[in-house]
């Protein structure tokens, strides 16, 4: 299976488009984790114990590891996560761009050592940067294409031939690039026109949208200008509403509660 055929059996099978994101921040664990070797791990892990039912995808943010010198505890999370939830997919975000030797081995590295079922990528260096991804055929590339924050404008509005780079972007990717039919695209809910315009140009091909919750976005927009005709095509991601929605030992039931409401709340716009 690959990543999305995985990713639409996780829409059906957990009737959600909601995307649980994975930024632990030690500072913001409870006292009991404080101190632990393995915080980020136990953290994160008791996150996806109690939200895998609820989420169509899990999406950890490198930064948030690496920061901590806690790539093993990464590896450890998403291997934990293939052997208790394997029916979830997991998008590593690293948003990596570099010539296409390097992209070889951030493509090993994401695939190989971490084991993600997609990556998020940078498309700013053209096709050969973005190709040793698509050559891991059951794997997912998620591209960058209209971001949630508000300088992604200074370059993803610009003209090229009458149109804004992100639109080129999503048509580009959609008509050439998506030959295996892994792509995904990155559009933020910030931004429900832009959104509702990718969806035309790509037609049902799945889009990730951070953007929801502690960003501002709003669900009810972002479901209408995103949806497909059936009602999927979207990993909604939220991050920090579900992370640290408790402070103390109850974080995990917290988190269930926060991820369970963002579910509902979605699911009352797809249909």
């Amino acid at each position: 299976m690959n990543f999305v055929t995985s990713l639409e059996a996780a829409w059906a099978r957990n009737d959600s488009l909601l995307c649980v994101g994975l930024d632990p921040d030690p500072a913001k664990f409870p006292a009991a984790l404080q101190g632990r070797s393995d915080a980020i791990f136990e953290f994160c892990r008791v996150i996806a114990d109690a939200t895998a039912d609820l989420a169509c995808a899990f999406k950890p943010q490198i930064a948030y590891f690496a920061a901590h010198r806690a790539e093993d505890q990464l590896e450890a999370l998403i291997r934990h996560i293939h052997d208790k939830h394997p029916d979830v997919p997991v998008i590593l975000d690293a948003k990596r761009g570099d010539i296409g030797a390097t992209a070889e081995q951030y493509a090993r590295e994401a695939f190989e050592r971490y084991g993600a079922d997609a990556l998020t990528v940078n498309p700013w260096m053209g096709f050969d940067s973005i190709e040793p991804y698509l050559a891991w055929k059951d794997r997912g590339v998620v591209i960058l294409c209209r971001t949630s924050n508000p300088g992604g404008s200074d370059l993803q509005f610009l003209e090229t031939g009458g149109r804004k780079l992100y639109q080129h972007v999503a048509e580009l990717v959609a008509t050439k690039w998506n030959a295996g039919g892994q792509c995904a695209l990155v559009v933020g809910a910030t931004f429900p026109a832009e959104l509702a315009e990718v969806r035309r140009l790509v037609g049902d091909m799945p889009l990730l949208v951070p953007g929801i919750g502690a960003q501002g976005g709003d669900i009810e927009a972002t479901v209408s200008a995103g949806r497909t005709a059936a009602g999927t095509g979207l990993m909604i991601n939220s991050s920090r509403a579900i992370l640290y929605a408790g402070k103390g030992e109850d974080y995990a039931a917290a988190a269930r509660r926060v991820a369970l409401e963002t579910r509902d709340a979605i699911n009352r716009f797809r249909r």
